[in-house]
């Protein structure tokens, strides 16, 4: 069977992690909401999604397929279900659908004409972006229970202080020496290739990518996941980073989610929690103001290939948008737009130009090269993003 994902309605919710990535490459847990679909259907996806994204992110049609709302994350019970539907057959929870069978000459498709089954059981949603750090918890375990099952971990070795070791997994190639790793409130994972360097402090659930690494005398507070490639330092309490990013240094992140190719310059700060206690507000792409988020504790979701300086603070539930950069004393607003360059001060735009040299050198450290598809998107989301722009 083909299987494809598709973004749903939650795709401009999940904005600005969205500008650049189809709903199923964001990551929560340990893998990608692709990486666990692959994982469980063992088949490859494809993906409908913007127009602007099809060229990176293709999709494969053929006679018969079966298209899956990227937002709801697997499970054995809903897996079973996916794989056992047939032609005219669609997966609903309430009344949003997960999942339904296809034809290739089917468009559009009228659900009218589709018997519905009912999916009763519990099943995480990733519908807002505060959604990818308050779900994670559940997310790591889930993505820990079928990664390790049937494995058995490489030896913790003995110089580490360890709580709740039968929680603890340890991959291929990861080095772990003079570190704390309780895992009784949570598994950690500890990826290929990865380290967590000596005098670092660490309270599950952890999901430590491959070749991401811990800096000396990290402090992490789970649930976090720290993604493939990139670099933790200082204290970090129940965020998730994409991936190919770095907080490197000093300074305190938490309740947040950094996208891709994102650096936080050492000393920075996220408040997470409002001086008077209220409920947090976030900037809400679809109705362009901000939006009650239910929580009490939020503070920065920054999307792919943003910046700041050293010293850099921000306010609670801030958002910044794409290859923004900030820097400066005082706090910036708690909206950045994308492609934003400043501070408190105020901002300019920042020139495409500048930010593909910017890009390109980051992404050859990781011998990754920046693509002509990686700048047709980022342009695409210059354009897009302007009205947000003080001209």
């Amino acid at each position: 069977m083909n299987y494809i994902l598709f973004d749903g309605p939650s795709r401009n919710n999940l904005l600005p992690f969205t500008f650049t990535r189809p709903v199923a490459d964001i990551r929560v847990g340990i893998l990608t909401i692709r990486e666990k679909w692959e994982m469980y259907l063992d088949s490859t996806t494809t993906t409908v999604t913007e127009d602007y994204l099809s060229d990176k992110y293709p999709m494969v049609e053929m006679d018969e397929n079966i298209m899956i709302n990227a937002s709801y994350l697997p499970n054995l019970e809903l897996v079973e279900m996916v794989k056992n539907l047939q032609e005219n057959q669609a997966i609903f929870k309430d009344e949003d659908v997960i999942a339904f069978f296809i034809k290739d000459t089917q468009e559009p498709v009228n659900f009218d004409t589709y018997e519905a089954i009912e999916f009763n059981e519990e099943v995480i949603k990733i519908e807002h972006t505060w959604d990818i750090f308050s779900k994670n918890g559940e997310a790591i375990q889930e993505d820990f229970n079928a990664i390790t099952n049937g494995r058995a971990s490489k030896p913790i070795p003995s110089s580490n202080n360890v709580i709740a070791a039968e929680n603890i997994f340890i991959e291929e190639g990861a080095i772990v020496e003079f570190a704390t790793l309780n895992a009784s409130g949570g598994p950690i994972y500890i990826g290929k290739n990865s380290e967590i360097m000596e005098g670092s402090l660490v309270r599950g659930p952890l999901a430590l990518c491959e070749s991401a690494a811990l800096k000396l005398g990290t402090k992490i507070y789970g649930p976090t996941t720290v993604g493939p490639y990139s670099k933790v330092g200082g204290e970090v309490n129940n965020s998730v980073i994409f991936g190919f990013s770095n907080k490197g240094h000093d300074g305190f992140l938490g309740n947040s989610v950094l996208g891709e190719w994102c650096n936080l310059g050492a000393d920075t700060n996220v408040s997470n929690l409002k001086n008077n206690y209220a409920e947090v507000r976030l900037w809400d792409y679809e109705t362009e103001g901000f939006a009650k988020t239910g929580l009490q504790f939020c503070g920065l979701m920054m999307g792919d290939h943003s910046k700041c300086g050293i010293n850099t603070m921000f306010n609670t539930g801030t958002v910044v948008g794409v290859s923004a950069n900030i820097f400066g004393s005082g706090y910036p607003r708690n909206f950045i737009p994308s492609f934003s360059w400043g501070g408190s001060n105020g901002f300019t735009t920042y020139l495409t130009k500048k930010a593909f040299e910017v890009a390109e050198v980051v992404m050859s450290r990781r011998n990754i090269a920046f693509s002509d598809e990686d700048k047709a998107i980022l342009e695409h989301v210059f354009e897009e993003t302007k009205k947000y722009r003080r001209q």
